[in-house]
């Protein structure tokens, strides 16, 4: 099984991300995977991890029951997935992402306190966003 999570480690905004204050990502016709990603972790702070916060994204997206999330879940962790660097909650929206030790995360805007907090925190792993555009 393959895993998106990490442990006590802080994702920074991408290099090329285009705010400086965190933005809400618009809500379509139909919410992005953005859109439900911010509202599980926003809502509930270090209730769940990557893997579960990627799958239950899935699921919704892909109109997945109840009944067939277990057997669902086996398929999409068998093959690795993309993690929270690709998001574009931190390559786009400015949201920065903790993971603590035991991997369940949290969102933080990147002109706030505590993500300047983490940036100072040399017990905690950082690495960043992945970038939207190659670098030349």
């Amino acid at each position: 099984m393959h895993t998106t999570n990490y442990k006590n480690t802080f994702i920074e905004v991408a290099e090329d991300c285009p705010v400086s204050v965190a933005e809400i990502p618009p809500v379509k016709r139909n919410k992005t995977l953005a859109n439900i990603q911010l509202e599980m972790v926003l809502e509930n702070p270090y209730k769940y991890t990557s893997d579960e916060v990627l799958f239950e994204c899935f699921a919704i997206k892909n109109e997945i029951g109840k009944d067939e999330r277990d057997e669902a879940r086996r398929n999409f962790f068998s093959k690795g997935q993309p993690c929270f660097r690709s998001s574009a909650l931190g390559k786009r929206y400015g949201f920065g992402v903790h993971s603590d030790a035991e991997g369940k995360i949290a969102f933080f805007p990147v002109e706030s306190e505590e993500y300047q907090n983490f940036l100072k925190d040399d017990s905690v792993k950082k690495v960043k966003a992945m970038r939207t555009k190659r670098a030349k």
